[in-house]
């Protein structure tokens, strides 16, 4: 069988092992535990540390490929195995614009994708200059590490920026600043590239965030103007094809109103793996991200990405601030009579309060009871209650 040595074993290369059996082939995983949420599901496990060069060359050894669940190994470490004559997919030339935003920034804006304004943040003359530059619509970001809201401040005042700049630089966070945005929505245009060059991409959808984090995601994204499909769609693809990238890239994306009025997209970040708002795919769409993954990274033909209902929701299961004494297997019990076409994905992860520990997917016909259906039977999982609106079906 062919061997994916996958770096990371979060909740992304665990979905992938399911998609591995199915393609009859085998992951090897490099873990931090032998309780990780892939490393429960892996049958060859290598306990160690992705910043250490000599397990992640152990993990890498006579592996067909090597990918990953994060993008946080040292590049330097990728460059050694590529030196080695190992098959790293993305590579690290292009994984370095996930790994750094400012970097991310500049190359996108090379390659003509819409960004916003945006500047290197070493001092607080380079904030306060930037403050003026943009009216006072600052977004701070750590360059590096951040997710789920972290790493993302909007200070309200020229105080509240510089108090900001100066903890942060001192503290050794790297630094760039943005422009904000007249923000209307999130989008996300997901695309699978092989090292031979083919692309295929997905239906755009809709991401909604609450708290930062990604709570659910539409497919495909509802009431978008057909022009802006086809532009998330193609820019996708040119992204794919102007970073290089290898395997599945998922491009977020700011839906905001221009200075025209006028809708337009804007980048927000990129993810150069399986990503939240592709887990729809696992139940509707032909081919998923992670069966599309493993065959990019392979290089082998990709899979047909139409989508096999009208509307897929996922919707996130999150953990509560206090766990439910409910047993987590008896809320899925209760889920699966109330929603017998809910498709429940679960991460083995322990309960952890705002902690990813798993997702519902439901696919319908009519949007408004797909949506209702997928956050009830996620609400319960999380509170082991049912949300007022629902009622029995």
């Amino acid at each position: 069988m062919p061997i994916v040595a996958v770096i990371g074993d979060g909740q992304l290369a665990r979905m992938m092992q399911t998609a591995a059996i199915e393609l009859g082939q085998s992951l090897r995983l490099l873990a931090s535990s032998k309780d990780a949420s892939a490393a429960q599901v892996c049958s060859d496990v290598l306990l160690g540390d992705y910043t250490n060069l000599e397990h992640v060359r152990l993990a890498a050894l006579g592996a067909d490929a090597v990918t990953f669940d994060h993008e946080h190994v040292p590049n330097e470490h990728l460059d050694a195995l590529i030196a080695e004559g190992i098959n790293v997919q993305p590579r690290p030339e292009a994984l370095i614009f996930a790994q750094d935003k400012l970097e991310m920034r500049k190359k996108l804006q090379s390659l003509g994708a819409p960004v916003p304004p945006f500047a290197r943040i070493d001092s607080l003359e380079d904030a306060q200059a930037f403050w003026d530059q943009v009216h006072g619509e600052v977004c701070l970001k750590a360059r590096r590490g951040g997710y789920d809201g972290h790493g993302v401040w909007f200070p309200d005042t020229q105080e509240e920026l510089s108090t900001l700049v100066q903890e942060l630089l001192e503290a050794g966070t790297p630094l760039m600043a943005e422009e904000k945005v007249a923000l209307r929505g999130e989008l996300s245009a997901m695309v699978a590239r092989t090292p031979s060059g083919v692309t295929q991409a997905w239906p755009v959808v809709e991401s909604v965030q609450r708290d930062g984090v990604c709570a659910e995601a539409v497919a495909p994204a509802p009431a978008l103007p057909v022009a802006l499909r086809q532009q998330a769609e193609e820019l996708s693809v040119s992204l794919a094809n102007g970073l290089g990238v290898t395997g599945v890239l998922a491009v977020e994306l700011f839906l905001c109103q221009g200075a025209q009025g006028a809708l337009e997209l804007s980048v927000n970040e990129l993810a150069m793996r399986p990503h939240n708002t592709g887990h729809w795919t696992q139940d509707g769409c032909c081919t998923s991200q992670f069966e599309q993954h493993l065959r990019a990274v392979l290089d082998l033909p990709l899979g047909d990405t139409h989508t096999t209902a009208e509307y897929t929701v996922m919707a996130n299961v999150l953990g509560a601030p206090e766990d439910p004494v409910m047993p987590m297997q008896q809320r899925v019990i209760e889920v699966m009579r109330r929603y017998p076409k809910a498709k429940i994905h679960l991460y083995g992860k322990e309960h952890r309060p705002g902690r990813k520990i798993g997702h519902v997917n439901y696919c319908g016909e009519d949007l408004a009871h797909t949506r209702a259906a997928a956050n009830a039977a996620a609400y319960f999982l999380v509170h082991a209650t049912w949300p007022d609106h629902t009622s029995e079906h």
